[in-house]
This record gives C-alpha cells, structure tokens and sequence, in this order.
C-alpha cells in the first residue's frame, strides 16, 4: 500500500520497487499490473516500512534536492533518515526545548494531550456499552459520564500536576468500566483492574505488550518528522525516558492499544497457552503468543480511521506520524495550537 498524506509518501506493501524516471517517482507494486508515477516536486519526503527497494538514482535525487527519505522496520521501528544537506530539524528541535521552558505553552500542549485519551476513552466506553448487559450497561455509562467530567476540567487545570492528577483519575474510572468489555477465551481469568511492572495476569500482560508495540510506533513517528522523542510536555524529563513519546501514546492508547487487546481476546485469538506464568507471579506472552499478536499488528494498523483534519481516512500505523507532524506545525508557529487525534 502507498499513500500521499501531507506531502509525503509513505511505501507499506513488501517488495515495492521504487525507481527515478526523469523528474517522477515509479512506483512498482509486486503483483500489480502496470506502475504509478508521481511528480517529485509534489513530494518533500518519503517514508518506507520493511522491505522497500529504492534506485540508487532516486536516492541521489532527493539528497541533491534536500528531500527526506526515512527508513522504518516492518513494525513501525525509525532505521535511518537521508537528508542531503543539513536543515529544518535543528530548528524545530530549538523550537521544541523553547516551548519546553515556557510554562503555559507547555501546559496548554499537555492539557490537549489528556483530552485526546480522555475523549478517545470515553468512545471507547460508549461503544461498549451498546452491547453490554443492563447492569454493566449502566456502570459504563456512569463511567463515561465521569469521563465527560473529566474532560471538561482538563480545560481549567491550572498546573501539570493537577493535570496529571486528572488523567490517573479518569484512566482508573475508564479501566474499572472497561473490565465489562473483556471476554476472553475459558481459562483466561477476567480482567479486574489495570496493573503492571510486571503484570500479574494474562490481559495485563497483553496490554503492556501492546503498548509497547505503539510505543515503538509513536518514538518512530517522532524521528521521522525530526522531534526529539526525549522532549516532552506532559511526563516529565529523565535520562532514558521518550517523555514525547510517552506524550503522543496518549490520545493513541484507547483506540490503538486497548481496542486492539479486546478485539484479539474477545474474538478467542489468544488462548491460556499462549501465555506462561513466572516466579514471583509475573505473567507473559509465550513466542507463539507474541508472534500472534505482532501478526494481528500488522493487520490493525492496515485499518483506516478518519482524520478531521487531514479531511479522508488515514491507516492506524499512519496517525502517530500525522499527529507529529502537526505537532511539528505548532512548534513551527505554523498552527496556534495541538490538536490531539480522535475517534468519531
């Protein structure tokens, strides 16, 4: 799959075979009748996940005309970027520390960050409740009502403390809510409450994994579009710790990660054997459990979603480089503010 968002190209379908043609691009797709052609100069840069074959020529094209190519892992992994000359990056990245060290410029960005989960959680419990019984039905939905509470006051908090103090308590209503949502597979015990470090049972297990999974996702997004992934507004900085990744994961969480994780249990995907359980209580996926949840991955991120801004849908594994780049546009001055991505 090849597509054009926001100036850029982004090459998915394994064994795609890129090529300069004059001044356009060919793109080749395996087992496709006939090519594409897109002009170069509609394009500031291209991004290419996995197995991608690209021309020497083009390659020394777009470094002579200062235009990206960035190299991602199948899994959403950043590789490697070719640039040409030097430009842009250092700049936004200064633009990135700067804003890191203006208060309210930095709280203004960390309260749409917590509105976004906010949002996209209480979407995620609204849906649920379509199908739950009468009595979860009714605990959801109190739950989401609080979560609409939630996100009115994000609006009026005054510190990032007390921002973050209004994410834990939201997150905790919507994982006490969303326990009615799971239904695993017999011998896969219910999901009761959110824990971790380590997870001490099988949802758990798979919810962090899963969040790993979009962690990597979200940190490759951020060194595609030129962000330092250890520059954030919300979490707090320390050596070692993505704080823009851990940022951007945010609005993703519900519908990427935990949505996910329902879907592979609910539909029977995942079975008591593929998880195994070790000293001290810790609980993890087995090889076949990860190779089967990686699998599924690939697939989940395939799905459209819409984008308000962008105006049309835009694949899952895509929308993390999307909400950078906007990011990066605010940074830029380009945008008066973030706007975190949600469901609709």
């Amino acid at each position: 799959m090849t597509t054009e968002l926001l100036n850029t190209l982004y090459v998915q379908t394994q064994g795609t075979d890129l090529r300069l043609e004059h001044d356009t691009l060919r793109v080749h797709l395996p087992d496709a009748p006939g090519r594409r052609t897109l002009p170069l100069r509609r394009l500031d840069s291209i991004v290419v996940y996995g197995h991608i074959n690209l021309s020497t020529e083009l390659i020394t094209r777009c470094a002579q005309d200062t235009r990206s190519i960035t190299w991602m892992s199948r899994g959403g992994r950043y590789l490697a970027r070719l640039d040409g000359a030097v430009r842009g990056n250092v700049l936004l990245r200064h633009a990135q520390h700067q804003l890191h060290d203006q208060p309210e410029a930095r709280l203004a960005v960390a309260r749409s960050l917590v509105a976004g989960k906010i949002r996209n959680s209480r979407w995620i419990l609204l849906r649920t409740a379509r199908d739950a019984a009468p009595g979860p039905r009714e605990q959801i939905r109190l739950a989401a009502a609080g979560l609409a509470e939630s996100l009115t006051n994000t609006a009026t908090a005054e510190t990032l403390d007390t921002l973050m103090g209004i994410e834990g308590s939201a997150a905790r209503n919507y994982f006490a809510a969303l326990k009615h949502a799971f239904r695993p597979a017999a011998g896969i015990p219910a999901f009761t409450h959110r824990n971790r470090r380590p997870p001490t049972d099988p949802v758990n297990a798979l919810l962090s994994f899963t969040y790993g999974l979009l962690r990597g996702l979200v940190h490759g997004a951020a060194e595609q579009v030129g962000l330092d992934p250890y520059i954030g507004y919300l979490h707090g900085l320390r050596p070692g710790k993505p704080a823009l990744c851990l940022d951007l994961m945010e609005e993703f969480r519900p519908i990427l990660a935990d949505r996910f994780a329902l879907t592979l249990l609910n539909r029977r995907q995942l079975r008591p054997e593929h998880f195994e359980h070790l000293a001290g209580g810790a609980v993890q996926l087995t090889e076949d459990g990860r190779k089967t949840v990686i699998g599924a991955w690939q697939e989940w991120k395939l799905q459209t979603w819409e984008h308000h801004l962008i105006g049309h849908d835009v694949p899952a594994g895509l929308l993390p480089v999307i909400q950078s780049r906007l990011l990066a546009r605010h940074l830029r001055g380009e945008l008066p503010g973030y706007l975190p991505w949600t469901a609709v």
